[in-house]
């Protein structure tokens, strides 16, 4: 990392200029990993390509890992506001989530060298970007939550959305390591989404 680089990040809200800088680096970010996929996204090149200085770039991500992963929340945010104005169709809560994931997995696999750059932060994270993977992980939930219908998930319910958050991640991975068919993603999706809906106890004659 330059000398200029540094942890800090933006000072929270940000201006109406920063938030244009950081959508002009995230856009950059997303670009160059559709092209090349994690090795073309480099942190020079993002900021030529954004039109800011380096310095300034690692002040707002201070590794390339913290940058895709970012990209990936920021992903999932246009994802999310492409459901609201089109909800997930379903009877049951598992229905609308296996179809959630699904058009998100459609989404990721018209972009495999964007998804493979952005599951590989994600794999790469350490400690030091636990703030930007949680910000995934919650905005998954929230994605998620929202298909569902609830507002206020019990605990198990919530542990639940985590198993499903796992095996999405899982599948991603395996898919794009050539080891899962679309098919057999779909299958992984649909069965774990079960646990949404678990079936009604068998009762005693």
């Amino acid at each position: 990392m330059p000398a200029e680089a540094s942890t800090s990040r933006p000072a929270s809200p940000l201006t109406e200029r920063q938030e244009a800088r950081r959508r002009r680096i995230l856009r950059a970010s997303a670009q160059l990993a559709g092209r090349g996929g994690f090795d073309a996204v480099q942190m020079r090149e993002v900021a030529e390509s954004s039109q800011v200085a380096l310095g300034t770039l690692y002040r707002y991500f201070p590794s390339k890992v913290h940058l895709l992963v970012a990209t990936m929340q920021d992903q999932l945010e246009h994802l999310h506001g492409t459901l609201r104005r089109k909800p997930p169709a379903g009877d049951t809560a598992a229905q609308r989530v296996a179809e959630t994931l699904m058009r998100a997995f459609r989404a990721l696999q018209r972009e495999p060298h964007l998804a493979d750059a952005m599951v590989r932060a994600l794999t790469f994270a350490d400690r030091s970007v636990s703030p930007e993977v949680d910000q995934v992980s919650r905005q998954t939930t929230a994605i998620i939550l929202e298909a569902m219908g609830l507002a206020d998930p019990t605990v198990e319910q919530l542990s639940a959305v985590r198993v499903i958050e796992h095996t999405w991640h899982s599948v991603l991975i395996t898919w794009l390591s050539g080891r899962a068919s679309i098919a057999q993603v779909k299958t992984d999706i649909e069965t774990v989404c079960r646990l949404i809906d678990p079936p009604e106890p068998t009762r005693r004659a």
